[in-house]
């Protein structure tokens, strides 16, 4: 039983794969054997650019990319839901407290 340990790229490196595909001459299957890659992990490397085009691809294992106006937006609703909750504490906090004693 062998143990291939999984390759890690950094975002450099796969933005500037992607690049050398779209340069004139260069084909996916010829810049993935000269980088030592699979050809079908740079077609996906492709996709993910053209789909997020930008600083925001390639953010790295388990992180997703968010333009500052979407992390602010997921922010707010965080903040949103956690007032809501201690509205509804309250308000229930209210009703024990306003109950007369028989």
């Amino acid at each position: 039983m062998s143990s291939k340990s999984r390759r890690k790229f950094d975002q450099d490196f796969k933005r500037n794969a992607v690049l050398l595909c779209s340069e004139p001459g260069r084909s996916v299957t010829g810049v993935a054997e000269n980088l030592g890659i699979g050809k079908d992990l740079l077609y996906r490397w492709r996709r993910e650019y053209h789909r997020a085009s930008g600083q925001y691809v390639f953010p790295g294992n388990g992180v997703e990319a968010l333009t500052p106006n979407q992390k602010r937006i997921r922010e707010l609703g965080k903040k949103l839901r956690d007032t809501e909750m201690e509205r509804d504490i309250l308000k229930k906090a209210m009703a024990i407290f306003s109950r007369t004693s028989k």
